[in-house]
């Protein structure tokens, strides 16, 4: 990570790509399992932390940020794992809507991809911004960025954005609402597991007198 950028980034982002297409391909090779989708949200988080990890070193000022985001992503993850399968769900995907209206919007399909592609994007922008000084604007044919209209009427401020600047402006509500979700997921879970365990013992309570 912090000598190879270009291939980090190939490599992390084909990774990325695979997370999203082995699913669909389990299921299309009727190859779904249990052991699947838990080991598919293990190597999500793992491969998430690692990143934030290196973050958290390039960018000391913000490394309790970061740190907070990896303990928040791995504990609302592993919470809602836990109730999802202590209430007898089939997946930790299928949410009802009586537990959570906005975790049976984020876990459809198209949400669900859309949130954690953003914020991994947004992830990987922060990542690139390290070297990538290069303005944006070079990246279009010379023609164009050298016309009257161009020079005219473009701000001053684009003109020095870069490709990470403008990725990660784009990606950061997206990765600030899935941020937002884990909350709300860890909220909703601790809800579920300590009505489970009200339940619990008020049925021993009953049992014993």
């Amino acid at each position: 990570m912090p000598f190879h950028p270009r291939y980090c980034t190939l490599l992390y982002g084909a990774s990325t790509l695979l997370d999203a297409a082995d699913g669909y391909a389990a299921r299309a090779l009727k190859q779904a399992s249990q052991f699947g989708a838990v080991l598919d949200m293990i190597v999500d988080r793992c491969t998430t932390s690692c990143l934030l990890c290196y973050l958290a070193s390039a960018y000391p000022n913000y490394a309790l940020v970061f740190q907070g985001l990896i303990s928040l992503d791995f504990s609302s993850h592993y919470m809602h794992m836990v109730s999802t399968l202590t209430t007898g769900s089939r997946h930790h995907k299928e949410v009802k809507e009586d537990v959570s209206r906005i975790l049976r919007w984020y876990y459809k399909k198209s949400v669900l991809f859309t949130m954690c592609a953003g914020n991994e994007l947004f992830f990987v922008a922060l990542y690139l911004l390290k070297w990538d000084k290069t303005p944006l604007y070079t990246l279009f044919p010379y023609a164009w960025t050298s016309s009257e209209l161009f020079v005219e009427n473009v701000p001053r401020f684009a003109l020095r954005l870069t490709f990470a600047q403008a990725l990660a402006a784009i990606t950061f509500p997206i990765s600030l609402g899935k941020n937002i979700v884990n909350i709300v997921q860890a909220w909703k879970a601790s809800k579920v597991l300590v009505g489970v365990d009200l339940r619990e013992r008020a049925l021993a309570k009953t049992k014993a007198t």
